[in-house]
């Protein structure tokens, strides 16, 4: 820290308890009372520099004892007025940083000009000021800082706004253009050119490049009211929105612990909630600074961390901020919820109703919020979609994000038995369907909700379980659906009839592809002639084929299998319901056309066989017999009747 000495004198002062004495050999014949302190000094020093003692010594009634005045409002107390003898007697002094604030409001008050002596405190005071400390980013910080005991003299005496000018000049210069004098900031003395130096000589060694975010620790150390002030004149210099943003998130953590609890601890944690106030906040004046750093926040996305969001509102729900606070809080974080992980959204209820252990309500806000501003930016419109498969695009990935993030969250909240229907519900269906590509998450938290929750009557499951699109499962989902004794049958239905479709569609494909690759392959090899590279590729494209239609066959014959077997069970049903069970039963699936097209398929199959002749030769006697016209196409449908 800079400073300069003032004075040439020797110390003359002692200290008795709460009396000061100025020991020159000659008697005091004045006493000067600052608060508690007494000094006990001569006339002549004093009147000689400032006019307000002088007119206060004129007009004491004149006594054979001590002059006694009182100055109770001299900015900066009995310490300051210590100096301020001390100059008037010519003793040796320093003018810093820390005291030239003081020093020159007091001069004011006291009228130290230079019609009462030359090279008085005033001129020294504001030469020093303008000379050495706003040219140093360290020395106009800390000048700023003693303004808080001193303000409305500061105010008046322009100190403060000079102050954040100069900080908010350095703030937005580049450091690693200029290495003096603004990155002199408590590290080595550097020359003009940047480099080191050590006893006034150039050590040629450069600095560390410093980054945009190297002034965010100094400038937290001041008061809210000065940081406000210093933030908007940094905004009307232009400083980037993000740099002023980070600066935003590094005060605020320094002053509320709880953004902190899990990345400091003991000491660390306490010098950081500490910071200018000198001891910790108290939660009406963490609840204040909140509420102004979330007004202070531009309302753009990305400027600040998603978790860093997260962070502010769980404080603001703990300190039970304004509505309006936590109304804008949501906003942003909705904003970029796709930034945002699955252990930012798990917040716990604070309320004291303690319906539910995560707050629900509060994220599906957040969800709404997102969706308003998807759907105003036009950013997210629905894709096609062709074959169950969502044709995306890059502004699709966003929403993507966050119905993934959404499914994983209704996994975590669904363990939770006093997660309503409605609310998990409502939960699950604000995400469009066109968002998520596979529901297989969604299918996992209503598969958690359904164990859960077992007291849920048949309608209610179906209900929840409409929210799954069955076509969008994958294999594994789908096998796992099948075997889920807690989906309702219809949905078991579903998953097979689809399942088994999606099979035979590959299926039907793979064979196109393979007529093609043949008739592609002869038409190269009539033409242009094959050789052996080639010969070789078409081998291999082949073989692959052959191993992927005998992995698709396995799995027909095996949902062919597992048909049969429910077919069996629903025909002991039905025996025991009535012969037209089935019939119901189909009807009511909507699945009759189906199973009537998958057993003419099989009746096909099956007539090749000799076991399928014979049965079609018994259909053509009884045909005989009755006496009823019927074309090829008929013997197809009854003879797959007679094989079901």
């Amino acid at each position: 820290m800079a400073c300069v000495k003032l004075g040439s004198k020797a110390d003359a002062f002692q200290r008795q308890g709460q009396a000061w004495f100025c020991t020159t050999g000659l008697p005091s014949d004045i006493v000067v009372e600052v608060g508690e302190m007494s000094f006990h000094l001569h006339k002549f020093p004093l009147l000689s520099r400032s006019g307000v003692l002088e007119r206060m010594i004129a007009e004491a009634p004149e006594s054979e004892e001590e002059c006694a005045i009182s100055l109770g409002d001299i900015p900066g107390g009995a310490k300051t007025f210590e100096l301020v003898a001390k100059f008037c007697y010519g003793v040796k002094l320093e003018l810093t940083a820390s005291n030239v604030v003081y020093l020159w409001c007091a001069a004011e008050r006291l009228e130290m000009t230079e019609e009462y002596g030359e090279g008085n405190l005033i001129s020294q005071a504001e030469t020093f000021f303008n000379q050495v400390v706003l040219r140093s980013w360290k020395d106009s910080l800390r000048a700023l800082e003693t303004c808080n005991d001193v303000l409305a003299h500061a105010e008046e005496l322009h100190i403060v706004k000079r102050c954040i000018e100069s900080l908010a000049a350095k703030a937005s210069t580049d450091p690693n253009l200029f290495g003096w004098p603004v990155l002199e900031r408590g590290g080595p003395l550097q020359s003009p050119g940047g480099s080191v130096l050590w006893n006034g000589i150039s050590t040629g060694a450069r600095p560390k490049n410093s980054s945009a975010d190297w002034w965010y620790e100094d400038v937290s150390n001041l008061s809210l009211p000065l940081y406000k002030r210093l933030v908007a004149v940094m905004e009307s210099r232009g400083i980037r929105q993000e740099i002023i943003a980070g600066s935003l998130a590094f005060y605020a953590k320094t002053y509320l612990p709880m953004l902190n609890r899990r990345q400091v601890s003991g000491e660390s944690s306490t010098r950081l909630t500490q910071g200018a106030m000198g001891s910790p906040l108290s939660e009406d004046d963490q609840k204040i600074l909140l509420e102004e750093i979330d007004g202070l926040l531009p309302m753009q996305k990305g400027l600040v961390q998603t978790k860093f969001l997260f962070g502010l509102l769980r404080t603001a729900m703990i300190l039970r901020v304004s509505p309006s606070c936590i109304s804008n809080l949501e906003k942003r974080i909705g904003m970029q919820l796709d930034q945002a992980t699955l252990e930012d959204l798990l917040m716990p209820n604070f309320s004291y109703s303690m319906e539910t252990l995560y707050n629900v309500d509060c994220v599906q806000r957040i969800l709404d919020h997102f969706l308003a501003m998807d759907q105003a930016t036009g950013c997210a419109s629905p894709c096609s979609i062709d074959d169950g498969q969502l044709i995306g695009s890059p502004s699709l990935t966003p929403i993507t994000m966050v119905a993934k993030l959404i499914d994983g969250y209704l996994a975590e909240v669904a363990p939770d038995i006093n997660l309503k229907l409605p609310k998990f519900q409502a939960l699950a269906a604000a995400v469009p369907e066109y968002a998520r590509p596979l529901d297989d998450g969604l299918y996992r938290a209503l598969d958690i909700y359904l164990k859960s929750h077992p007291w849920l009557v048949e309608s209610e499951r179906e209900q929840l379980c409409r929210l799954m699109d069955c076509q969008k499962l994958s294999l594994e989902a789908c096998t796992h659906a099948a075997q889920n004794e807690r989906l309702p049958i219809r949905i078991i239905f579903q998953v097979l009839f689809f399942e088994q479709l999606q099979l035979r569609t590959s299926i039907a494909g793979c064979f196109l592809v393979s007529d093609n690759l043949d008739g592609s392959r002869q038409l190269r090899s009539g033409l242009v002639g094959s050789t052996d590279g080639g010969w070789a590729s078409a081998v291999k494209e082949n073989q692959v084929l052959k191993v992927g239609m005998d992995n698709m066959r396995m799995r027909v014959s095996e949902l062919e299998k597992e048909c049969s077997n429910m077919r069996q069970e629903i025909e002991k049903l039905g025996r025991s319901k009535g012969s037209s069970a089935w019939g119901t039963v189909s009807k009511k699936l909507g699945f009759k056309m189906k199973s009537q097209m998958c057993s003419a398929q099989e009746g096909s199959v099956s007539n090749q066989n000799n076991n399928g002749n014979s049965k079609v030769e018994k259909l053509k006697e009884r045909h005989v017999k009755h006496k009823k016209s019927s074309s090829i196409s008929d013997k197809a449908s009854v003879s797959s009747i007679v094989h079901s």
